[in-house]
């Protein structure tokens, strides 16, 4: 007997990607109708940079002050747009997937990121990405004591490696003991040069 987690069928998580990819596009599209900074980030931040598909969530990133501009743009375009607890971030409701629509990071100021994302086609649709190098640090300082699966991250920063500023990684993340560990375990395995 084994404790391992069932196998997600193949048709299963690719009816998931075609419904995150669908609520990428059209939240992208509706973002850049609202005229409001914005990037993609996360697992599709990554993705877009040729990381492994993601199989949890979509994020995009507003700066502060044009939240609540983007949160109204966006319900005035018809999307179902959702307040949750949380202070830091609003939630897009479309194509059976909730988009996270973030306005504070972990990672420094947010206004920082996004200067430094790129336009790139996604899924042929133009739009702001942050770098590899923010992705890699937002990915390493989401990990603490509740949630540490560094394992799950070995394939995406493996992906970026050659993409990444290791020496801002290690900077911005200092003091992070998850992204210390992490750090030190891509040195070992070969993916990244020892500091």
């Amino acid at each position: 007997m084994t404790d391992a987690a069932p196998a997600v069928p193949a048709d299963v998580a690719e009816v998931a990607h075609a419904q995150m990819r669908e609520a990428l596009k059209r939240v992208a599209v509706a973002l850049k109708r609202s005229q409001v900074p914005f990037a993609l980030a996360g697992g599709y931040g990554g993705w877009a940079r040729g990381a492994p598909e993601p199989a949890h969530d979509v994020d995009f990133l507003v700066p502060p002050e044009a939240a609540e501009r983007a949160l109204e743009s966006l319900r005035e375009q018809g999307l179902d747009v959702q307040q949750p607890p949380e202070d830091w971030l609003f939630k897009v409701a479309t194509d059976g997937v909730v988009v996270d629509v973030i306005h504070r990071t972990n990672g420094g100021r947010l206004e920082d990121v996004l200067a430094r994302a790129s336009e790139e086609a996604v899924l042929s649709v133009r739009m702001p990405v942050i770098s590899a190098t923010d992705v890699a640090v937002e990915k390493l300082l989401a990990l603490d004591e509740h949630y540490c699966d560094i394992a799950q991250l070995l394939p995406t920063m493996r992906a970026l490696r050659e993409q990444v500023d290791w020496s801002v990684v290690r900077r911005r993340t200092e003091g992070n003991h998850f992204a210390a560990a992490l750090l030190f375990l891509l040195e070992r395995l070969g993916v990244v040069d020892r500091s």
